[in-house]
């Protein structure tokens, strides 16, 4: 466990995408089988423990620590698994880490997975007693299945193909083929065998992506401008007897999205956009808003399925049968799409349509009226491209709309996690009812310099005017200029909004508090 906690303690208190890479890279090469495999399962996300539940793991430290202490510690540190690893009393007759073998990475996996969940607690103690608080903090990260160390499943991918001088790409096309703690990926790796063979099986193809639009260096005849529709990318991948759904960062969401896998029988790979279909727009796409109710569980129930019925917008037709046409022109793989997408179910699958624009000066035109609710902004996809993994100049391009703006007033401020953990960094902001009251519109984390957000964090420290755990209350006079690029109803807030990646675009010094907008105007840009 020792270098595995070494790892995350470095992972956390690394900012440089650089470094974190390095770190990686370098655990993968020296640390020994299979605790190197089980590593890179927790950092991509493909670790299937029995999660302890938080409270299981405040009650055992509220029983070997004075529980004020926590609560405040707690509160000043604002993660659970630092802070309890740095309260953990240690006890003199168990021997240190160094001392016990039993405790690598694989062998406290191995007991992680066999022991129940009412055990859980007390296996996890057990542990705990034998590990410096880096360990306890590893410990509980693998054991709430959270890692949150600041890298994503695809940042990690790459640090194993930077360890053994592979290609990213190559590894994600045999990665789900494989599964933890991934002896084969390693002997592969290592020149003891031959690459795995995911044939045969519903693999996943990286995506091709879109650099942002460069006005000067596009002519517009050579593009077909498409919407941006607003919801996930996601591959379909079928073989005719299996299919499965990936997210853009290559992990399997088949599970949250059983019927969309369950109308697809064919043996083909698609690219194209997961929506919900809205309530009252005809069938057509609802907000991103809808969406996110579904995103991220493991299975859905059938109600779920009913209230925000899944659908997905075809992009674009990488393979079909035996034929794989990612090296042909987007020109012919649109015609075969549009040949192919008329066999699917109409309920599950449409096409996305063209933009007629004879000009930019039409298509700026039409992109600027465009306040649909799933409409993020328009693509630009270049007539003779092939189908290339990544970014590529000049073949793709996205335009993005204009986000939209509002005043709103500082109400609640909450620490953040890791680097953040001392600084007050997450600020939720509210609008102003007709009664002059003010109610929560949105909470947003990003936007601000280093400096803004230590100047942000003394004045909600000098401003405080009540506290509720690790939230702090706020005077309410500060205004925050935020960005959203979209406002949608919403009956899971008092006051009936959610913002689209909602971030602070400017502190308001100069504004009073009153002068900050209303619930009304911002219904008035529901989309």
């Amino acid at each position: 466990m020792r270098a595995f906690s070494q790892l995350l303690d470095g992972l956390v208190y690394t900012r440089a995408r650089n470094g974190k890479l390095n770190l990686i890279s370098a655990y993968l090469r020296e640390a020994p089988d299979p605790d190197r495999g089980w590593a890179l399962a927790a950092l991509t996300g493909n670790l299937d423990l029995k999660a302890v539940k938080s409270s299981a793991i405040g009650e055992m430290i509220r029983a070997r620590t004075d529980p004020v202490l926590y609560e405040m510690s707690r509160d000043y540190v604002g993660d659970l698994a630092e802070t309890v690893a740095l309260l953990w009393p240690r006890r003199d007759d168990r021997p240190a880490e160094q001392d016990d073998g039993s405790l690598s990475l694989s062998a406290v996996i191995d007991r992680l997975r066999s022991v129940s969940r009412a055990d859980a607690p007390d296996a996890l103690a057990q542990m705990m007693d034998h590990l410096d608080s880096s360990g306890r903090f590893a410990l509980l990260k693998l054991a709430t299945g959270g890692l949150r160390v600041g890298i994503s499943a695809r940042l990690a991918k790459t640090g194993f193909a930077q360890a053994f001088g592979l290609d990213v790409d190559d590894v994600e096309q045999v990665w789900h083929a494989l599964a933890p703690p991934y002896a084969a990926l390693f002997d592969w790796a290592e020149g003891h065998s031959a690459r795995p063979d995911p044939e045969g099986t519903p693999y996943f193809r990286p995506f091709m992506l879109a650099h942002p639009f460069e006005a000067d260096s596009v002519d517009l005849s050579d593009y077909a401008a498409e919407w941006k529709w607003d919801g996930i990318r996601i591959q379909i991948v079928g073989t005719g007897a299996e299919t499965r759904l990936y997210s853009r960062a290559g992990d399997d969401i088949s599970g949250s999205f059983p019927e969309i896998a369950q109308a697809f029988s064919g043996h083909a790979v698609l690219d194209g956009e997961l929506l919900v279909k809205g309530e009252f727009q005809g069938g057509e796409a609802a907000s991103f808003n809808a969406l996110q109710q579904r995103l991220g569980r493991k299975a859905v129930t059938t109600k779920m399925m009913e209230d925000f019925p899944a659908f997905v917008r075809l992009y674009d037709l990488l393979i079909e049968g035996e034929d794989d046409l990612r090296a042909l022109p987007w020109t012919d793989r649109r015609a075969r799409l549009e040949a192919f997408a008329p066999t699917l179910d109409p309920d599950r699958f449409d096409l996305s349509q063209l933009i007629d624009a004879p000009d930019f000066s039409t298509l700026a035109d039409i992109r600027a009226g465009a306040r649909d609710a799933a409409i993020e902004g328009v693509m630009l996809k270049r007539r003779d491209s092939p189908y290339v993994a990544g970014r590529k100049a000049a073949l793709w391009y996205k335009w993005k709309r204009d986000p939209l703006t509002a005043d709103c007033v500082m109400m609640y401020a909450q620490r953040g996690h890791g680097k953040r953990s001392s600084f007050y960094s997450d600020f939720t902001f509210g609008c102003w009812t007709e009664d002059g009251d003010l109610l929560p519109v949105g909470k947003a984390y990003s936007g601000f310099t280093d400096e803004e957000l230590k100047w942000l964090d003394r004045f909600v420290r000098q401003n405080t005017v009540n506290r509720f755990g690790p939230v702090r209350e706020v005077e309410k006079t500060l205004v925050l200029e935020v960005a959203f690029d979209s406002i949608h109803d919403s009956k899971r807030h008092k006051s009936g909004l959610a913002m689209r990646f909602p971030r602070i675009a400017r502190i308001r010094k100069d504004k009073p508090a009153h002068e900050a907008d209303t619930v009304i105007g911002l219904k008035k840009l529901v989309s």
